[in-house]
């Protein structure tokens, strides 16, 4: 993407274990990622009798210790009263059943959050399992190498949270909570993820963005094997529309990155860097061409094996908005492989 017109509001980062009030009560903590993305942000709400956490962290040692001292250096004693997720990512969602043990707070999340994130969590892509990974990343056109990986490596989802909470108590659209005296409303945004729960605070003039709006990347927003025929992006662009209305200068506050304002100009900085994706997308179209081989096209530089993953879900996301425009079509070849090409 180019240059970002995300105007950056701090110029420092939170410390291990210590926070940045970004606003009155609104408190800004930082957590590691074993990934080439090393770090995602938490969000901590305070009143005057306890504290409200949006998003967890990832479910290792390390975060662990890291919450141990934000427990000590900040909550003065104070109880936990609500644990809010953006959305199911073990990075927002990973460690929320361990907190909801420790402090017998109750789990805040979306419907579509909540069962998809349960439903990864008892599936290990293995045994009979399987099937639905080989079949997706077969079609996709996958070499023999990579086919092997995705046998051994299964579904890494159950490895990377904790067991999520049994229950919760239900975020939708247009409502929202109470933190002292502040009403946090719910926006849902899609195609990042099934019900991807934003915040904003009209009297702060807050929006607790998640990955729906980042600052300087674009969210991913992939096909994956569990819904093989999904057109996310178109989700996603006509999801951007919902944050429209919000004030140009109101403090987006993403999960990765820094706070940052100009959310108007990202909006639309955001929806056309997709415009430039698709026409790439459909020039690599010009003759069949399966998945893995447009994947090539749009990513460059060389991919480790995580990110291929997410790099072969875009590829698909952006060929079946192309699709379902009437730009492209797919054939299943002899071989088991689909590929598209531009319609005549």
């Amino acid at each position: 993407m180019n240059q970002s017109v995300a105007e950056y509001v701090f110029d420092s980062l939170p410390e291990r274990g210590r926070s940045i009030e970004v606003a009155p009560g609104v408190h800004w903590i930082r957590m590691p990622l074993p990934f080439k993305l090393d770090h995602i942000n938490l969000w901590l709400l305070e009143d005057d009798d306890g504290w409200t956490i949006v998003d967890t962290g990832f479910a290792n040692d390390e975060v662990m210790g890291c919450w141990e001292q934000v427990f000590d250096n900040l909550f003065e004693g104070k109880p936990v009263k609500k644990i809010v997720v953006t959305h199911f990512h073990p990075d927002h969602l990973g460690l929320a059943g361990w907190l909801q043990e420790r402090f017998d707070a109750p789990l805040l999340i979306t419907l579509g959050e909540f069962a998809f994130g349960r439903m990864l969590s008892l599936d290990d892509g293995l045994g009979p399992r399987l099937k639905i990974f080989t079949d997706f990343y077969g079609k996709a056109g996958f070499d023999d190498d990579l086919m092997d990986f995705v046998s051994n490596r299964g579904n890494p989802y159950p490895k990377r949270v904790v067991p999520i909470p049994g229950s919760y108590h239900r975020l939708r659209d247009g409502e929202g909570f109470e933190v002292n005296g502040h009403e946090w409303k719910v926006i849902v945004g899609t195609g990042h993820s099934p019900e991807h729960a934003c915040l904003y605070c009209a009297d702060l003039n807050v929006l607790i963005s998640g990955d729906q709006i980042l600052p300087r990347i674009s969210p991913n927003v992939s096909v994956w094997p569990q819904e093989p025929e999904s057109n996310p992006l178109q989700l996603f662009l006509d999801s951007l529309e919902r944050y429209q209305n919000l004030p140009e200068d109101a403090l987006v506050l993403p999960s990765h990155d820094t706070p940052f304002r100009n959310l108007h100009g990202r909006l639309h900085q955001l929806a056309h860097h997709h415009d430039a994706r698709l026409e790439e997308t459909f020039e690599a179209c010009k003759e069949p061409a399966s998945a893995a081989q447009v994947l090539k096209s749009l990513f460059t530089r060389e991919l480790d094996s995580h990110q291929v993953f997410f790099a072969i879900g875009e590829s698909l996301a952006h060929l079946h908005f192309l699709k379902g425009q009437g730009r492209i079509e797919r054939k299943l070849g002899d071989d088991g492989v689909y590929r598209f090409s531009q319609c005549q």
